[in-house]
């Protein structure tokens, strides 16, 4: 577990103890989920390997789950940790972009 209060951001990933923990909302085997799991797992593991934990979680399966998080749009991919929490929408092919919506870059 990460001892870290919620009013320290640190988005350097090189840092240690940092860890991230993500979530994947997504929609069965679409076209666009298919693309988002296998994007976000290349960023992954280039940018953050051994530091992160990846959920996939298909909203079709775990219906309950997906009305708690409100989603609006879907694939999701929530960043839980390390705070603040943030959501990006798409099939994350934009690597720059997703680096930035996870704070590993400026």
């Amino acid at each position: 577990m990460i001892n870290q209060s919620p009013t320290q951001e640190n988005t350097d990933p090189e840092d240690e103890g940092q860890h991230y923990v993500l979530q994947l909302f997504v929609t069965g085997i679409s076209l666009n989920s298919v693309r988002a799991i296998a994007n976000i797992k290349q960023i992954c593991e280039q940018y953050l390997p051994g530091k992160y934990s990846l959920e996939i979680i298909d909203v079709h399966q775990q219906k309950t789950l997906a009305e708690r998080e409100q989603l609006i749009a879907l694939p999701l991919l929530i960043k839980r940790l390390p705070l603040p929490e943030r959501r990006l929408i798409g099939d994350l092919s934009d690597t720059k972009k997703v680096l930035s919506g996870l704070g590993i870059i400026n």
